[in-house]
């Protein structure tokens, strides 16, 4: 399930951790993906379609704070199978769906929670060691994972660095005062790499930040908003054809482009909501370049829906590539689907309810 460039050591992607039972998880160690072990993760393990579930009703929120209705038991967690594509798009955008959290490496775990909670002012929400599979998740944000973005890091025993590589770019921070938190990370130790200022072309305030591992924040000067942690910066080959994809198939709203000749490159904000209120993904395409190095430290985002059958068959549909069938994980019956966009970035899709009793 997880496509990234193999190591030595293990990789732990999660959906909180996106586990399987027992040893049988999302995050096995790369050493052992012998053809057999990595089979497991493309098995079509989805219950059938014509199953009911009997799940219960629950809500998520938005980063606005409105709820989001999350279908009930019976066949609202089932794809059609008689479902035409068009049937299939047009639900896309009625899905209720939430970016939930961004999931990378670090090398030293308790270093980077300190940068990340004494820096830039992140809590700490929950940690948890898994000694028998040698790694170790934190959970860091603004607010409850049921209602905000959030980060999961992943440190594997023994593995103290990663290639960042070319392809990922930064995340992003709203902050009240650039300046006072730029000032903050310098007498914390920490890296600035561009100080204080507007931003090229326009007037809002921005500096950005290196944490330990070499991951580049970007610190945005805005008011109060209900997701601090609002931006993923990551860079494609072509722009129009990741519009297209993420708008179909992710059922996201293009927010805003806006092209920059003199710098020869071009942005494109897509998400589920106005970015001040919600995080949202920053596509960037530079001029000319149309392949990346993706290394091995970044390893996905996890979004919320209410079908994850429905959700794999829209992106098959747009060209996307499933690597992990939709259906429950072994154990713990949460209903996931994980797929590659056309410049083979992955993503993991969460049933909704599942997601909330995972929290539980």
């Amino acid at each position: 399930m997880v496509g990234i460039i193999p190591m030595a050591s293990s990789i732990r992607p999660s959906l909180s951790t996106l586990r399987f039972a027992g040893a049988s998880r999302l995050g096995l160690s790369l050493a052992s993906f012998t053809p057999r072990r990595l089979a497991c993760f493309h098995l079509a393990s989805a219950l059938p379609q014509s199953e009911s579930f009997g799940l219960k009703a629950s809500k998520l929120l938005r980063g606005d704070g409105k709820t989001i209705g999350v279908a009930a038991a019976g066949n609202a967690s089932q794809a059609s199978t008689t479902a035409t594509p068009e049937n299939v798009l047009e639900w896309v955008k009625q899905d209720k769906r939430r970016l939930l959290h961004v999931v990378y490496r670090v090398g030293d775990l308790d270093r980077t929670i300190k940068f990340y909670t004494e820096c830039l002012g992140m809590k700490l929400l929950r940690k948890r060691d898994i000694p028998e599979e040698r790694y170790t998740n934190a959970f860091l944000g603004y607010g409850p994972e049921d209602s905000h973005f959030v980060i999961e890091l992943t440190y594997n025993y023994g593995v103290d660095k990663y290639d960042i590589g070319t392809a990922f770019g930064h995340f992003g921070i709203a902050v009240d005062d650039v300046a006072k938190t730029v000032e903050l990370v310098k007498a914390k130790g920490g890296k600035v790499t561009r100080e204080p200022g507007p931003v090229k072309g326009g007037n809002t305030v921005i500096a950005f930040v290196e944490d330990p591992d070499g991951y580049k924040f970007e610190l945005l000067e805005r008011g109060p908003t209900p997701e601090p942690l609002c931006q993923v910066m990551l860079r494609v080959g072509d722009l129009d054809r990741s519009i297209t994809f993420y708008e179909k198939a992710f059922g996201m709203e293009l927010l805003r482009k806006r092209d920059n000749p003199e710098y020869k490159y071009t942005i494109a904000i897509l998400g589920y909501g106005p970015e001040d209120k919600n995080a949202v993904l920053e596509l960037t395409y530079n001029y000319g370049v149309t392949e990346y190095d993706k290394g091995n430290a970044y390893a996905q985002i996890a979004v919320g829906t209410d079908d994850v059958y429905k959700t794999a068959e829209a992106i098959k549909l747009c060209g996307g590539k499933i690597t992990r069938e939709p259906g429950p994980l072994p154990g713990i019956n949460t209903k996931i689907t994980a797929c590659l966009d056309p410049d083979g970035w992955k993503s993991v899709f969460v049933d909704n309810v599942d997601f909330l009793k995972e929290l539980e």
